[in-house]
């Protein structure tokens, strides 16, 4: 069986950031998951005695605080400045964009569309910077419907979603707003891994896509791969791999989300070359 990777692939810009800050920041506690990856957080955890924190309610009798790269609401971070703590900011640049973007727009007396996972903490982060509540959060245009948008509105993305889902809700904004502000905050690695998991997807017979289950981005790799590749898995670690996925398979690819370290790629191509199909 052959196995091929995707041209584009794994770790991102700001995850890489963010790993190389909590390294330098030994014995600090992340605010939530630094990033979406159980097993890189246990590694930090293991090596660099990283720790993380549910949320900001655990703040108690910690000298040094990380914001995670997903980055936190304004009210939080506001509340981590009053205390006496060192607060090292981990945000990914991509993310930090949008933030200014909604605080701006919404002060310019625009209404701010969020396409976005409500409940994903980079868009809580995110629309925590509005300064009113004409804010929505929508992943379908559908979504928007019964909506009152009012004439000005202003649409920004979570970082890690698909492109052709944000173009079908910047169509239904051109054609029920007057005055629509268009910003694509979808980070470019995003578009890149995309890209090269459909190709690649189209010309294997399983597919391998490796990421944190609760990884916005890696979920969205899944789905794209499922699309052209019916067999197609994801899974964090070398111990989900089932040798029976691989009977009679001739390509195997595989993609990684941008939250998944090498090590832990390496670890499963490996186990994948035990395999006899």
């Amino acid at each position: 069986m052959q196995i091929k990777l995707a041209k584009n692939y794994g770790f991102c810009f700001g995850v890489k950031r963010a790993i190389k800050i909590a390294e330098n920041a030994p014995g600090a506690s992340t605010i939530g998951p630094l990033i979406h990856n159980n097993e890189e957080i246990l590694r930090l955890k293991n090596n660099f005695n990283v720790h993380t924190l549910l949320d900001i309610s655990e703040i108690e009798n910690i000298k040094k605080a990380i914001i995670r790269t997903h980055g936190i609401t304004k009210e939080n971070l506001s509340d981590l400045k009053k205390r006496n703590i060192d607060i090292v900011d981990a945000t990914c640049p991509f993310v930090t964009k949008p933030q200014k973007i909604c605080e701006q727009m919404s002060k310019e007396g625009y209404n701010i569309v969020i396409f976005g996972d409500k409940n994903h903490p980079e868009v809580k982060g995110v629309k925590s910077y509005c300064v009113h509540d004409n804010v929505h959060v929508a992943l379908d245009y559908s979504e928007l419907e019964k909506v009152d948008l009012g004439q000005k509105t202003a649409l920004v993305s979570q970082t890690t979603r698909k492109i052709d889902e944000f173009l079908k809700i910047v169509d239904f904004l051109a054609a029920n707003c007057k005055e629509v502000r268009v910003f694509n905050t979808i980070c470019n690695a995003t578009f890149e891994n995309q890209d090269a998991a459909k190709e690649l997807a189209k010309e294997a017979d399983i597919f391998i896509v490796i990421g944190g289950k609760n990884s916005s981005n890696t979920k969205q790799l899944y789905n794209i791969a499922k699309e052209f590749c019916k067999d197609s898995y994801l899974i964090e670690n070398e111990k989900e791999l089932n040798f029976s996925w691989f009977t009679g398979k001739q390509i195997c690819g595989i993609t990684a989300g941008a939250s998944t370290p090498d090590w832990i790629i390496k670890k499963i191509i490996e186990k994948i070359r035990e395999i006899k199909v």
